[in-house]
């Protein structure tokens, strides 16, 4: 049965509508994360002064980038003068490529919803003040391949979640107070050691087979 062409041109447009709110909705949700992280920082600069929560989305705010279709894939913070600590919220900004946080001030530790971030190639939080663990969540980070951690006060095991990643290129947790073996298996076997320097309880490259990795901690 034919249809005729007003009923298909309000199909048409009824379909592009619920495009555009699907889209329209998942960006407030980004801009809700991001003004979530907003809150929990302290901004002496006004570097975050064009976060504004009642805007369409987050793309017009600076350090933001978004993509062709308004979804956030990088926020770049980096040296700005920041404080204050991390959110979970973060983990629902799903195109998330590069989240640059480095040479801060900021403290708490890593939300394990980072994990979620299953577009991100580039995590960089060093140079700030951050504790606690590194969350084994962060292995399922199959797109990463900049993981750097260096300068900050991080304590235990590096999991070994993060053998997983074949794309991890650059793995930078030096200066922390790390414990346990360096992983030597699947990426790491390519990090240089000293990237894993200035962390005194950390014994060195684990002996596959002969050693537990977490004997001091």
């Amino acid at each position: 049965m034919a249809v005729a062409p007003g009923v298909a041109a309000r199909a048409l447009a009824l379909a592009v509508a619920i495009v555009l709110l699907a889209s329209r909705a998942a960006s407030n949700s980004e801009g809700d994360a991001l003004f979530a992280l907003r809150r929990s920082l302290s901004d002496p600069d006004n570097v975050l002064e064009s976060w504004d929560p009642t805007l369409v989305n987050p793309c017009t705010w600076f350090h933001i980038t978004c993509n062709q279709d308004n979804r956030v894939t990088r926020v770049d913070l980096g040296n700005s003068n920041l404080s204050g600590h991390l959110v979970s919220e973060l983990g629902k900004l799903q195109h998330l490529q590069y989240l640059e946080l480095y040479k801060n001030n900021i403290r708490g530790t890593i939300p394990a919803e980072l994990g979620n971030l299953k577009s991100l190639i580039s995590l960089d939080l060093y140079n700030n003040n951050i504790s606690g663990t590194i969350p084994p969540t962060l292995g399922k980070l199959k797109s990463l391949v900049f993981l750097r951690l260096n300068d900050n006060q991080l304590s235990g095991p590096i999991p070994r979640e993060l053998v997983g990643i074949s794309s991890l290129k650059v793995v930078d947790v030096s200066s922390n107070d790390l414990c346990g073996t360096i992983p030597t298996s699947g990426p790491f076997e390519h990090i240089p050691l000293n990237n894993f320097d200035n962390n005194p309880r950390l014994e060195g490259p684990e002996l596959q087979g002969l050693a537990t990795y977490d004997t001091n901690c």
